[in-house]
């Protein structure tokens, strides 16, 4: 079975959305969920995973990671012997994102509080994988040198989704999407 395919199974976008919102879980659209944030379109999310190419035991950086569902489904598809770290810039997100992935029961995944002024986790660094759901102007190479020797990044930048893999960081074009703004 896709693994994407699986992983949306398991990880109901309902369980990941404020209450006022979840009758419309199965909408193909962004949804608010707090902060001026949305809960990305699920079409977008599953090309999203699809280009990042997940597997199982991985190492992966979840950037903005809002209502944690990004984070489960990524959770879901590197299994226990993997692991998954969310980092979101809002304290009302990072709070409800992580009490949506409590729920998941997938203790090898975990969100925390970003650090103002710095993009991703260098310190955790490197990554097998990292997925980023908000968009800069221009790739950031501090993401870039986060990923491990065979890593891949997937990325919307200025309205292009962005996969770079490793080694030499190669750049591919995937379309146009829309996502906040990186910051």
């Amino acid at each position: 079975m896709d693994p994407v395919k699986a992983a949306f199974d398991a990880t109901p976008r309902r369980d990941y959305l404020p209450r006022a919102v979840r009758r419309r879980a199965a909408y193909d659209g962004p949804l608010q969920i707090a902060a001026g944030q949305t809960n990305s379109q699920p079409r977008t999310v599953a090309d999203m995973l699809r280009l990042l190419d997940v597997r199982p035991g991985q190492r992966v950086l979840d950037v903005g990671s809002g209502s944690g569902w990004t984070t489960a489904l990524l959770a879901h598809v590197v299994g226990p012997t993997g692991s998954v770290l969310g980092v979101e810039l809002e304290p009302q997100l990072v709070s409800f994102g992580a009490e949506n992935l409590a729920r998941a029961a997938r203790p090898w995944a975990s969100i925390r509080l970003a650090t103002p002024g710095v993009l991703g986790d260098p310190g955790g660094a490197p990554y097998d994988r990292i997925l980023v759901s908000a968009e800069p102007d221009q790739l950031p190479q501090e993401l870039v040198d986060q990923l491990a020797d065979d890593g891949v990044l997937v990325i919307p930048v200025a309205g292009m989704m962005l996969r770079v893999t490793n080694p030499g960081a190669v750049v591919t074009q995937h379309g146009r999407y829309r996502f906040v703004p990186l910051r």
